[in-house]
């Protein structure tokens, strides 16, 4: 009765662990009213680069005692052009001017801005780009939304005309300029929205230019700036390929001199566009719309450097940074891939010969050397991805070549975790190596994200800010490997452990995973927290051995599932403005909206499953395992039976892959960066299960098999016993262990006395075969490097499911017996 009920108990506590991690968020809260009046002024093309003293005084004294912070001008049309950062800084959510444009450039045709009464405007397009918006574009976004919140606005300039215009296009106050003095102009009306043009330009000469005459602009617009006003200056858009990250700047009641942040990037001093329409609304003291803002209110936090110099060389740097990713990360994961796919096609004649036939004919096993060698490749190629994260921490963007200084760096981070793998106590042991790549890649990880996740933001293996899709947390790569390194030492340490503790490791070490992943302060990423919960659960129901059935996958269902809804049912019931993705998806559905997340969510799975070099080697490592390894002359199947909480842990990374990739619109990226570690470490441990799979199991010496009382190992880890039913002769080696670290043995020669009596001896009894299997209940004595063997001394309860019978060793190396 009490096993029925593990599963069950095992399984509570797995979404308790994925719902207390989920539903915990940072109280940042939404910020009260500040300001009686706001002010955007919008600079499309602005960058950090262009400010400083001389060029643009006005806007760095107006950023020293303000907040400031690095803007992602992400919008509906990538890159994102003028005109749709204005639309999207109006709307608040992600939008797109319709019109024919050229690939990776911008409507040719300029905005049309009629002035029929010399108060106002009005923008005859507009009725088409609200179509184009809510019909054609997945996002569904509302142009005017920001203005349609407020009772007046003023707008100077077409690109502010575009911003300010209400859906049906009317624009409630317009200049094309700022009159002589605008202090009238933007004191009547709470919200104004001013262009004050374009930075751009070929040479640093034509955009120093550009900005000096924005920043002419800005001094009078703070000159006019009504009372008690929040002014917000920030680079709108794009104006070249790729995208970049543009200028933020808050000056004004309750943001002296801070970092700009908001709830939408998590990560202080990184805002984007859409968050500027909240913003202005939440300072205003004025309600949401009723179809939420995609952005979030800013706020300003401290810690930034007194010095504005100093400050300001942070979003330079990183900016630096993220242009230098764009670059590296493409390679990387493509020659990755292909090292992989190379060393997948070494392992299989190694995997074909690894196996010692039995007789005196049969082809001649691997050099040792030789197996080596590919040992210590795939343990590198397993630790590429951690390398490359740790590269990160030294600057090499910074140089002048940095692609070249990247590769440097990581290859020597190889090499070094290589020789530490090497080297580490137990390498020698079959499980050895991957147990120490596994928590080696979990630790760097799951360090990387206790400190803020700094080497994931702009860097190879993590997220560009520039691209404006995450900023904050676990990246896609980052989390397949860390589910897999979280999983694999989970079921590296329960395989020491007796059967019956196996599942509540499982659970321990998967649910600290759980909390890393699914924690708003850590991994901030809810989707991943329900994958690893899928995956952990399958992984503790069949860690203790046994197959995955219909039944314990149905438990590993319910899991993820009941960590959905209990997190949803939280979520759900927040404020509109607080609630995470999965609270406002579920909104999203009750007001019939819930489709296009849908549908961005299948777009997003389709373009990376159909772009990203992880594709492929998620692909290639399939095949891989699919017709080699789960092969009769592959091994896994062999190491499954001897290490069933292995077994267990490969699974649930399976599980747990396939459905974060999926769930999050990353297709096969998860499970290929799963792949990259798991793939590897499973090939080299199939070569040392196969390399043993002829040692024998010998009976004890003297003993009928009637007598004995269980099968070595099954008593304990190591416990030396033979079973629980009484104890056994001590077992004495009949031959040196292959994997020792001591050198194997000299072959013996043709004419060497046998260290075995030969099958069917009438001078040695009935009993002594050494050449088949020992049925459940026999005193037995185990040949060393055996996988019985190895599994009793690595701590294993010697699991016997599943394992083949012993076979004789090939050639004169090994005593033969003949029947």
């Amino acid at each position: 009765m009490l096993r029925r009920l593990v599963p069950a108990v095992l399984t509570l506590v797995v979404v308790a662990l994925g719902i207390a991690a989920l539903a915990a968020r940072p109280q940042r809260g939404t910020p009260g009213p500040t300001a009686d009046f706001v002010v955007v002024a919008g600079v499309a093309g602005l960058r950090w680069e262009d400010v400083d003293p001389e060029t643009t005084p006005t806007l760095w004294r107006m950023a020293e005692r303000g907040s400031i912070g690095s803007l992602s001008v992400r919008s509906a049309h990538r890159p994102t052009c003028p005109v749709d950062g204005w639309l999207t800084l109006g709307a608040g959510g992600f939008a797109a001017w319709n019109g024919s444009r050229q690939p990776d450039g911008c409507p040719a045709a300029p905005v049309t801005v009629e002035q029929p009464d010399g108060i106002g405007a009005n923008l005859p397009d507009q009725e088409g780009v609200v179509h184009y918006n809510q019909e054609q574009l997945p996002w569904g976004t509302m142009p005017g939304s920001l203005s349609e919140s407020v009772r007046c606005s003023v707008a100077v300039g077409p690109g502010a005309a575009v911003a300010a215009a209400r859906p049906f296009g009317r624009v409630d106050r317009y200049a094309a300029a700022l009159p002589d003095d605008p202090t009238q102009l933007l004191g009547s009306c709470v919200l104004s929205i001013v262009d004050l043009g374009t930075v751009d330009g070929t040479t640093k000469a034509a955009r120093a230019a550009a900005a000096r005459a924005a920043d002419t602009e800005l001094a009078r617009v703070l000159a006019a700036r009504p009372p008690r006003s929040l002014v917000m200056v920030a680079g709108v858009s794009d104006t070249e390929v790729p995208a970049r990250l543009h200028v933020a700047v808050a000056d004004g009641p309750g943001w002296e001199g801070g970092w700009l942040t908001s709830a939408s990037t998590g990560r202080d001093g990184y805002l984007q566009l859409v968050d500027l329409a909240p913003t202005a609304l939440a300072a205003l003291g004025r309600p949401m719309p009723d179809r939420l803002f995609l952005g979030r209110p800013a706020v300003a936090v401290d810690n930034r450097p007194d010095d504005l110099a100093d400050a300001i060389r942070q979003p330079v740097d990183a900016e630096r940074e993220a242009a230098a990713q764009r670059g590296v990360a493409g390679w990387f994961f493509t020659l990755l891939a292909a090292a992989q796919v190379l060393l997948a096609a070494a392992v299989l004649p190694l995997l074909r010969r690894a196996r010692r036939h039995a007789g005196p004919y049969g082809p001649q096993p691997v050099s040792r050397r030789v197996v080596g060698a590919v040992e210590l490749l795939l343990v590198a190629a397993a630790l590429a991805v951690p390398a490359a994260l740790l590269t990160d921490a030294v600057p090499w963007w910074r140089a002048d070549r940095p692609g070249w200084v990247f590769a440097g760096v990581t290859a020597l981070l190889v090499v070094a975790g290589t020789a530490l793998v090497r080297f580490a106590p137990g390498h020698g042991r079959t499980l050895g190596p991957l147990g120490v790549v596994a928590g080696l890649t979990t630790l760097v990880v799951g360090l990387d994200v206790l400190t803020g996740a700094r080497l994931q933001l702009n860097g190879v293996v993590g997220y560009s800010a520039q691209e404006g899709g995450r900023y904050a947390g676990l990246s896609t790569v980052a989390l397949g490997v860390f589910l897999a390194g979280a999983l694999l030492s989970a079921g590296w340490l329960a395989q020491h452990l007796p059967r019956g503790w196996r599942p509540a490791a499982v659970v321990a070490v998967g649910g600290v995973a759980v909390v890393i992943v699914g924690s708003p302060y850590l991994g901030a990423d809810p989707i991943g927290a329900v994958a690893l919960t899928a995956g952990l659960s399958v992984a503790a129901a069949i860690s203790a051995g046994g197959w995955l059935t219909a039944s314990r996958l149905a438990w590993a269902v319910m899991a993820a599932l009941a960590v959905i809804v209990g997190y949803a049912v939280l979520d759900v019931r927040r404020p509109a403005a607080e609630r995470g993705s999965l609270g406002r998806f579920l909104a999203a559905l009750g007001d019939g909206t819930g489709g296009l997340t849908l549908h961005r969510s299948s777009t997003a799975n389709f373009d990376t499953l159909v772009g990203s070099p992880l594709t492929v080697l998620a692909l290639a490592a399939a095949l891989l395992v699919w017709f080699a390894l789960l092969q009769p002359w592959g091994g896994l199947m062999r190491l499954f039976g001897i290490y069933p909480a292995v077994r267990a842990a490969m699974a649930g990374t399976t599980v747990a892959a396939l459905v974060g990739g999926v769930l999050g619109g990353a297709a096969l990226d998860v499970g290929g960066a799963a792949a990259a570690l798991v793939v590897p470490m499973a090939a080299l441990a199939s070569l040392r299960v196969l390399d043993h799979s002829t040692d024998r199991t010998v009976p004890a010496g003297g003993r009928s098999r009637a007598d004995g009382a269980g099968v070595a190992g099954e008593g304990g880890p190591g416990d030396g016993t033979g079973g629980a039913g009484g104890s056994v002769p001590s077992r004495q080696p009949a031959e040196p262990a292959p994997d020792a670290p001591s050198a194997r043995p000299a072959p013996e020669g043709p004419d060497a006395p046998s260290a075995r009596p030969a099958l069917g001896d009438p001078s040695k009894g009935p009993n002594a075969s050494s050449a088949c299997p020992v049925p459940e209940g026999t005193s037995e004595r185990l040949v060393p490097g055996a996988p019985e063997a190895t599994a009793a001394a690595e701590g294993s309860p010697g699991d016997r499911s599943g394992v083949p019978a012993p076979r004789p060793a090939a050639g004169p190396s090994r005593p033969v017996t003949r029947r």
